[in-house]
């Protein structure tokens, strides 16, 4: 029998599952050519880590080379936050583009990268659980819906912003704006850097030079979290503003605040600032090729720097000062150090309170009493007997 190949992708649903954190993923039906039907669960963020591989292994039908010849179909840029309706909403995109990625031709359809991705795994078998926490929750599509994909999707909606200032590109992946331009956003980096389209023109932005048409764009951005996550600096950079920070190769910090134009509010031992995000990698993340490409790069400019930039919005984007930053950075450190103070001394204590109930002075035992003692003490039977 030949390879393995994959015959149909159908779009059951997805699952909100609450471990080992609550997040979310689809339920896909996997179709094979020897007639078997596997169901697979994998969370959208997976989904584009393969969409982008798969790009990258086909430049010339990704249409990186030349528009024209783009057969791979587009799939939106995971938001920061995935919450439940952002889930829901994306399920006609996603019908879409498992029915448009089967029908490629087949030395994209039947790669190893596609197959091997729709694969069963073990925890599609046995999902990681735990026993304390709710069971997962199951959403369906409705099955009118499932008959045809193009009944739930339509053509794939990308989101549209507005360059608030003039660009000047400095290389060939870029694309220059002029101030109103408006953009379609075909995909979303961390790095700061967003591939755009603008009629016949595609090609990398700073973040930083773009707004949604409905209101300023912090809604996307996480909150701050003091706690902060450990990041290993993977290339150098010297601060260029007050506010920023210098690091080196293979420092250790934390991050605190990521935001969308790729320069991420750190922590490195009580000092704060800011630092491309594109030189940066989780600990313990495995290095990839296309951020390992993104390092060679510069660093997007910063909202901060940009002059002459206007916006068409009456409320601005909410900032938050580097003061802000440093003083609640320290205090969440000084909380920690209280709390790792205060369990250090509950410790002391019980062992404190351990070595006093075991060093209590015991009763001493009497001296054994002397023979001429006892002859004037004892009775006249018991002198008899010593005598």
């Amino acid at each position: 029998m030949g390879d393995a190949f994959i015959r149909h992708i159908e779009l059951l649903g997805y699952e909100k599952r609450f471990f080992p954190s609550q997040h979310y993923v689809y339920m896909f039906l996997v179709k094979w050519n020897d007639l078997s039907e596997k169901l697979v669960y994998r969370r959208f963020t997976e989904i584009y880590e393969f969409h982008k591989a798969l790009k990258e292994m086909f430049p010339i039908e990704s249409g990186d080379i030349n528009i024209e010849n783009r057969i791979i179909p587009h799939l939106p840029a995971p938001k920061w936050f995935d919450g439940q309706r952002s889930t829901q909403n994306r399920q006609g995109t996603l019908a879409e583009y498992c029915y448009m990625l089967v029908n490629l031709p087949h030395k994209i359809s039947r790669c190893l990268h596609v197959v091997n991705f729709f694969k069963v795994r073990p925890d599609d078998m046995n999902p990681v659980t735990d026993s304390q926490i709710k069971k997962p929750e199951v959403f369906l599509l409705p099955t009118d819906a499932k008959k045809n994909a193009t009944d739930i999707t339509g053509p794939i909606v990308l989101q549209t912003y507005r360059a608030i200032a003039d660009y000047e590109k400095s290389s060939t992946s870029e694309m220059a704006l002029e101030a109103g331009d408006m953009v379609d956003v075909v995909e979303k980096s961390e790095s700061g850097w967003w591939f755009c389209q603008l009629k016949n023109k595609r090609g990398w932005v700073p973040a930083a030079y773009l707004e949604p048409m409905d209101g300023p764009d912090e809604s996307e951005e996480q909150d701050p979290n003091y706690a902060g996550e450990q990041y290993v600096v993977q290339k150098s950079y010297t601060a260029m503003e007050d506010d920023e920070l210098s690091l080196k190769e293979g420092d250790t910090i934390e991050v605190i605040h990521k935001l969308l134009d790729g320069w991420w509010v750190i922590r490195k031992d009580e000092t704060t600032g800011y630092y491309p995000s594109m030189y940066l990698q989780k600990a313990g993340e495995a290095n990839t090729s296309v951020k390992s490409k993104l390092r060679n790069w510069r660093a997007p400019p910063r909202r901060s720097t940009i002059r002459n930039a206007k916006s068409i919005h009456k409320q601005s984007r909410k900032q938050i000062s580097q003061e802000t930053y440093r003083r609640n950075s320290k205090k969440y450190i000084q909380s920690q150090r209280n709390l790792k103070k205060n369990f250090q001394n509950k410790a002391n204590v019980i062992i404190e309170k351990n070595d006093r109930e075991e060093n209590k002075a015991q009763p001493a035992v009497p001296p054994r009493p002397s023979k001429d003692l006892i002859l004037n003490r004892c009775t006249e039977s018991t002198r008899r007997k010593i005598l």
